[in-house]
């Protein structure tokens, strides 16, 4: 345990920020979840529904510094691309 304020202070700054993370990463894998099945299923309608949504997902975690920016971009192109495929 940490004896110094400002060390005390970090530690319940970085447990706040590990909770947020965990809780934005979370949701995101269920939105990603949702369209991999949605994929696999072939629902072209529910596809192209969700591509904004998931979309949306991975750029707020990508603004919150969750994920870096340019996994994010790689992971939207990559579920583009499993639209395109499907349509």
């Amino acid at each position: 345990m940490a004896n110094i304020k400002s060390a005390k202070k970090r530690i319940d700054v970085a447990e706040k920020n590990n909770l947020r993370n965990r809780k934005v990463k979370s949701a995101l894998k269920t939105q990603l979840k949702k369209y991999s099945t949605a994929v696999a299923a072939g629902e072209t309608d529910t596809v192209s529904a969700l591509l904004p949504v998931v979309s949306g997902a991975i750029d707020k975690a990508a603004t919150k510094g969750v994920i870096h920016k340019n996994a994010a971009n790689h992971k939207k192109a990559q579920l583009a691309t499993m639209a395109s495929k499907l349509s």
